[in-house]
């Protein structure tokens, strides 16, 4: 092997292991904190302890919910396009960029109502011992002082 090919190889290898160094820093330091409803859903498929009854019942809701969802989400979509038309004609925050943000935060608050209202009505489902859990998991997951 010529000394120009053993330098090229001793790249390789360098890049290699930085790249695997960068994936396992990424995943240690940098990955975000998982959503709270990823948090409340573990809670109630693994933790809760649901009988077969319930578990029907939250699959329901999820369902529903999972609809209503992304309905909300496509909405604040089209207002995020909305109000960069906005910002785009008015170069500032004129009259139809604060309508865009006053629409845009609306339909954020439907959102996070619905939300709410969700998360009722799978602990309407839960027997008390398992609402007093899923109760103090909410309240952890709002006040973390690091979300």
């Amino acid at each position: 092997m010529t000394r120009n090919n053993k330098y090229i190889v001793l790249m390789a290898v360098i890049a290699f292991v930085a790249a695997i160094a960068g994936v396992i820093v990424g995943r240690e330091f940098v990955v975000p904190e998982r959503p709270v409803e990823n948090e409340l859903h573990e809670l109630l498929h693994q933790e809760l302890k649901l009988d077969a009854a319930q578990h029907a019942k939250i699959e329901l809701i999820e369902k529903r919910f999972a609809v209503r969802r992304r309905a909300l989400e496509l909405e604040l979509r089209a207002d995020n396009a909305r109000l960069a038309e906005a910002i785009e004609a008015e170069r500032g925050y004129g009259p139809k960029v604060g309508a865009a943000v006053d629409r845009s935060h609306a339909a954020m608050g439907q959102l996070q109502k619905e939300t709410l209202e969700h998360i009722f009505a799978m602990r309407g489902v839960l027997r008390p011992d398992q609402a007093a859990r899923f109760d103090e998991a909410v309240v952890k997951a709002l006040t973390a002082a690091d979300r």
